[in-house]
């Protein structure tokens, strides 16, 4: 099985093919990626990128645009002045799925 180590979003990820994953909201309107590998790793062999390994593309394509994360409460209190403040965030994500390394 081979994976590779990508870049989408700032974040790096550990991929392989028919796998889905969540990445930050990509743009509106974007069906595929085409990814350059920073890390290959093919059984035994583990082939590096200066930055990037030559040859080595990764295609994926979005399965759904907005996907919402779980909901995070986020709590400002100062002690002893009564002031307390409640917020929430949920994250929105796009969901892919890794067509191909090739």
């Amino acid at each position: 099985m081979v994976k590779a180590v990508v870049k989408i979003g700032g974040k790096q990820f550990i991929v392989a093919e028919k796998e889905t994953l969540l990445v930050d909201l990509l743009q509106e309107g974007t069906k595929e990626l085409t990814l350059d590998a920073l890390l290959v790793i093919d059984g035994d062999k583990t082939q590096v990128g200066k930055p990037t390994v030559k040859g080595v593309t990764v295609t994926a394509k979005v399965i759904e645009e907005l996907v919402k994360g779980e909901k995070i409460r986020v709590i400002r209190y100062k002690a002893k002045k009564r002031v307390h403040k409640e917020t929430g965030h949920r994250q929105k994500y796009s969901k892919i799925e890794i067509v191909s390394i090739k």
